[in-house]
């Protein structure tokens, strides 16, 4: 993650179940369903103001620490999410048990 985006608070809004950081006036966003203690993760946007800049990065990096830390389970849905856990597998620990490890 871009070191500018370390302070940056990833809000939780509940009302639209979506993860959002703002960077810079834009937010980027990732959409969310709940169900106890799983996250289903359905889909990552971010503004063309923000896109090549690492946001969309940061944004799944601090929702993934978001789930851990509050321990949730992870279903990944949105295919960029996918293809972010493929290229660090480290994040496995998140899964929810019914999703075979990248």
């Amino acid at each position: 993650m871009n070191a500018e985006y370390l302070g940056l608070p990833l809000v939780k809004n509940e009302s639209k179940s979506q993860f959002e950081l703002e960077i810079d006036g834009h937010t980027a966003l990732i959409e969310y369903k709940e169900h106890g203690k799983k996250l289903w993760l359905i889909h990552t946007e971010s503004p063309t103001e923000l896109q090549g800049k690492g946001a969309a990065t940061a944004i799944i990096e601090k929702t993934l620490a978001y789930i851990e830390e509050n321990g949730y389970q992870l279903i990944p849905l949105c295919p960029f999410v996918v293809a972010y856990m493929k290229r660090h597998t480290e994040w496995n620990r998140v899964l929810d048990e019914s999703i075979t490890p990248f």
